[in-house]
């Protein structure tokens, strides 16, 4: 049926726009960009017979508007605010799964209806321990990426593990974010500046840096500045304008909370020892561990945004992937550290975009989950530390290093999603001409159209003024 609705009905149309709405808030949440949550809604009211609608998404805002009608015609718009910015991959897919039965013609409104209120209501898929045993993986195994041993990869987990457990009990009490960003850089430095204390006494090499960064990357990963990025390249300016900026506020909590930390360690006598500036290559022997780390790092936040087994393990496969593609183009190529990222962003989002269409899964989950292993939190950590011992060009290097690597994690992500969507090429839907002519409606249109209904009420001349007998 190509309209399961009466799309001259006021109330009907607003009924299929705020179903729409309702599945864009979900999408913005959980961090889809702009342009493909306003696409989403689209192809939402499009399924339902509402072709030509207007959809502006302004960063957690959203505004559906259209005029049904031929003779009358009625505006007709919907407002919604997201108001929840969690990730849960669990409500994604839900919503993704909707979105394609909607398409396919199955799903007619009351049922959609139903389902939505289903998926809100419905409570996360485990507990919290799952949660936390998930962020304690996830900084294991960054501590690995970057290059640590298996006692710091202990101490990474430790330290992930009491962030994100602190700041599980913070957030009940409605505490602003940036709290929890200040908070969790110094838990992310206080462990390392104690371990380093007593390491030698304990016949273990630790090295502070790696495990401060390793905790940076963990609350970097809950903030949306790659997803930021990705808003700004798809062609919403405003939206990742503001996105961006949230994004830099919580950043400077998260390095005023690791300065409060190393002032704390001062305090109690302990010190870090000095930090090279500057990252150095990793060697080939190490580039396999590296590679492993990250493929456990994207499953582990796959699985902390509680996302379905298949998702978690694509999650993986694509991380793996992009850790082997950035090595290749690293070591044996000799490029710099960008190109690199580049490269390995271009292959995560091409085959999170194959793979997870192939079965069926969100591509933002494999997109966002495949690129957390390699957000700058070592460069954040370096640029912040050159800064604070005076070496201020090498600090603002650093730190410019790190802007640039999220710029080539975003663009790479977009730019290998395009290339997916070339490949995997959806079919069109071309409407009607007649739904055409009626979404161009004008003045003159309507003009003539009531000059014609009028000569066609308007009685003949002589057609009463002859009458004759029937057998004549």
């Amino acid at each position: 049926m190509l309209a399961p609705v009466d799309l001259t009905d006021p109330a009907q149309v607003a009924a299929v726009m705020t179903i729409a709405a309702r599945i864009g808030s979900i999408l913005i949440a959980n961090g889809t960009t702009s342009s493909d949550a306003r696409a989403s809604i689209h192809t939402v009211t499009s399924s339902y017979g509402l072709h030509y609608c207007h959809i502006d998404i302004t960063v957690n805002t959203m505004t559906i508007h259209t005029i049904i009608g031929v003779n009358r015609r009625t505006p007709v718009s919907v407002f919604r605010v997201v108001n929840d910015m969690s990730e849960n991959y669990h409500k994604l897919q839900e919503v993704d799964r909707l979105i394609r039965s909607i398409r396919s013609g199955a799903t007619p409104p009351e049922v959609a209806e139903k389902i939505l209120d289903d998926i809100e209501r419905r409570y996360i898929p485990y507990r919290n321990l799952r949660f936390l045993l998930g962020w304690a993986v996830m900084g294991a195994a960054v501590s690995i990426l970057l290059g640590g041993n298996f006692f710091m990869a202990g101490l990474g987990g430790l330290t992930a593990f009491l962030i994100m457990g602190i700041n599980k009990v913070l957030s009940r009490n409605d505490l602003p974010y940036f709290f929890h960003c200040v908070l969790g850089g110094t838990l992310a430095t206080l462990p390392a500046l104690l371990f380093h204390n007593f390491s030698a006494q304990l016949g273990f090499t630790i090295v502070p840096s790696q495990v401060i960064a390793t905790g940076i990357v963990v609350l970097l990963a809950g903030l949306t500045l790659v997803q930021s990025l990705l808003d700004g390249i798809t062609g919403s300016p405003v939206t990742a304008s503001a996105r961006f900026f949230q994004t830099l506020l919580f950043t400077g909590g998260i390095v005023a909370g690791v300065a409060t930390g190393i002032a704390l360690g001062e305090l109690l006598g302990v010190q870090l020892p000095p930090l090279e500036t500057m990252l150095g290559a990793p060697s080939f022997s190490s580039a396999i561990a590296r590679v492993l780390g990250g493929t456990i790092a994207a499953a582990a936040f796959a699985v902390t945004c509680f996302a379905e087994k298949p998702a978690v393990l694509v999650s993986a496969a694509t991380a793996f992937a992009g850790s082997a593609m950035y090595y290749v183009f690293l070591l044996p190529f000799g490029t710099g550290r960008l190109m690199a990222t580049a490269a390995c962003a271009i292959v995560v989002g091409l085959a999170g975009g194959l793979i997870a269409r192939f079965f069926m899964i969100n591509p933002v989950i494999t997109a966002v989950a495949g690129v957390t292993p390699f957000l700058p939190g070592s460069g954040v950590y370096r640029g912040m530390y050159a800064i604070m011992n005076e070496q201020l060009v090498v600090g603002m290097t650093n730190l410019i290093v790190a802007v640039g690597t999220c710029m080539a994690l975003a663009g790479g992500v977009v730019f290998g999603e395009w290339m997916a969507r070339r490949i995997r090429r959806p079919r069109l839907f071309n409407p009607y001409s007649a739904f055409r002519r009626a979404g161009r409606l004008t003045f003159e249109q309507i003009r003539r159209a009531e000059t014609v209904a009028r000569r066609a009420t308007r009685p003949k001349r002589g057609a009463d003024t002859k009458l004759t007998h029937p057998l004549t």
